[in-house]
């Protein structure tokens, strides 16, 4: 007679609880939605890389805090690029093989253009990233890609209307650097002069860093320069050239597109930046009429308690989150919680209340553009708005 064979308790126990996850895995991975960053924590660009990283993800646990998207909550997963492309290439392909996010934020236009034919045709995910590259917000060519705010063209062309508003038929100088993001915007801008009736007199070209710009100062003051805009850099040689021109007696006012409208400019020009202007599309942290500043301070003050201000990337990061936030809900509101449903409601967004942190925001060609022109206050060591929101389309 066989024996009949007996299944213990443990055993049943063990089966159960392995049923109980073969089964109850997709339910709850159906819960979360996964959102990958590829940011610059490291390396040269690390003093925007980690505020612009903490920005996105305080506004993607404030959604899930505040319920999330309809009750599936976000999960954010971070690879540091180092601003190297290779790296960076390197970790957004480990994170989308690996966890398989819908949505992707990128560290550089270097990255979003070595990624964007893949994305385009392979991984289809919505992309962000740090840059206002006017090819990646190419929707034709970049689909699933965006820019949130004004592209480095949108900027200067904010600038330029300002411009001819203040000074109708103004000598215009463009004072760039020698690399791709110096470069990008510049023939845009020579086609909005020539739009506006404002007169280009000179183009100027220096090395990011470079002390050495006697020349193109004497140049700018020869052919009677009234403003000179700056594009491509953060830093130097921005001091130098002011300085320069104060010395030679250029008599310009001198503006900056995003990168050229940081606090820590403002720091370092010290009295240089008197009625220095540029464009900037997001509030500041010390503009506290702000609705959605105040609702920021108010979630830094219990989550980063140490933390006394946030810089202008702070708040690019945390706008893109913003945004994140509403294509998700809209394309799950859809039952389309994948890259094209994505797209479809980047590209449905009209006039989107963000609490005054910018204004109210509409997507036009997977952009925002528009912006507000601040001037330096010298003594309060801020920026201060100038002008209305101004849009180039």
């Amino acid at each position: 007679m066989k024996r009949k064979r007996e299944v213990s308790p443990l055993m049943l126990g063990v089966l159960a609880l392995s049923l109980l996850a073969l089964f109850a895995s997709p339910a709850l991975s159906a819960q979360e939605i996964k959102v990958g960053a590829v940011m610059p924590v490291t390396g040269r660009f690390a003093f925007a890389g980690v505020h612009i990283n903490e920005g996105l993800e305080d506004a993607l646990m404030m959604a899930n805090a505040e319920g999330g998207i309809h009750g599936k909550k976000i999960k954010y997963i971070m690879e540091d690029g180092t601003y190297k492309v290779d790296v960076a290439v390197a970790a957004f392909k480990r994170i989308m093989a690996r966890d398989k996010p819908i949505i992707m934020y990128g560290e550089s236009t270097a990255l979003g253009k070595a990624m964007a034919p893949e994305i385009k045709d392979r991984y289809k995910v919505l992309y962000g990233s740090t840059s206002f590259s006017s090819e990646l917000a190419d929707a034709r060519k970049n689909p699933y890609m965006f820019v949130s705010g004004p592209t480095y063209s949108d900027q200067l062309g904010i600038l330029l209307q300002y411009v001819a508003k203040a000074k109708p038929g103004a000598n215009v100088a463009f004072f760039h650097s020698d690399t791709e993001f110096g470069k990008d915007p510049i023939p845009y801008g020579r086609q909005v002069c020539k739009k506006l009736g404002l007169n280009l007199v000179a183009t100027e070209v220096a090395k990011v860093g470079g002390v050495d710009v006697a020349s193109q100062v004497l140049d700018m003051k020869r052919k009677k320069a009234d403003y000179v805009i700056f594009q491509g850099f953060v830093l130097s040689p921005v001091p130098a050239v002011i300085k320069q021109a104060r010395d030679y007696g250029l008599k310009a006012k001198f503006m900056g597109t995003h990168w050229g409208t940081h606090k820590m400019l403002l720091d370092k020009l010290g009295s240089l930046a008197r009625d220095y202007l540029g464009v900037m599309p997001y509030a500041f942290y010390w503009q506290d009429e702000i609705p959605m500043i105040r609702k920021i301070k108010a979630w830094n003050k219990k989550h980063h308690p140490n933390v006394k201000y946030r810089p202008a990337s702070y708040m690019q990061g945390f706008l893109t989150g913003l945004i994140f936030v509403e294509c998700l809900k809209r394309a799950d509101e859809a039952g389309e919680l994948n890259g094209d449903g994505l797209v479809k409601a980047l590209r449905s967004i009209k006039n989107l209340d963000v609490g005054g942190l910018m204004a109210p925001i509409t997507v036009v060609n997977n952009k925002i553009p528009m912006g507000r022109v601040y001037k330096a206050n010298v003594s309060k060591k801020i920026f201060e708005p100038i002008s209305g929101w101004i849009r180039t389309e």
